[in-house]
């Protein structure tokens, strides 16, 4: 069950257009926002809509296919772990960020394959 502490699994469609990106040391890259929505019905019995966003990155081999593969509005199903990390920003404030850290995709459809369910 070792591989199961830190999992998470998402489907949902990408935010914007991947740009890769390389690091000083010459490592390839991405982070782009994906949108996962979940539908339900309220107590009420009214049909509820909630869209979360997650940042996702990959690096490597991951990040190189995805940057070739996936655009802006594709849905894609991804399994990574969860990474936090802190940082200074541009005005010396400390911030915290939780990002998935992918390891595996799939492309399940492009923008013109969209269906009812995200």
């Amino acid at each position: 069950m070792n591989h199961l502490s830190n999992s998470v699994q998402l489907i949902g469609r990408l935010g914007t257009h991947i740009e890769k990106k390389t690091t000083k040391e010459g490592s390839v890259y991405i982070s782009v926002p994906l949108a996962t929505t979940e539908r339900y019905k309220a107590y009420d019995g009214t049909k509820k809509q909630e869209t979360h966003w997650h940042q996702i990155v990959a690096w490597g081999k991951t990040a190189e296919q995805m940057a070739v593969f996936l655009k802006k509005g594709y849905k894609v199903a991804i399994q990574g772990r969860l990474v936090s990390r802190n940082y200074k920003d541009k005005n010396g404030i400390m911030r915290n960020v939780t990002e998935i850290r992918v390891i595996e995709f799939m492309m399940l459809a492009t923008p013109s394959l969209k269906s009812n369910a995200a």
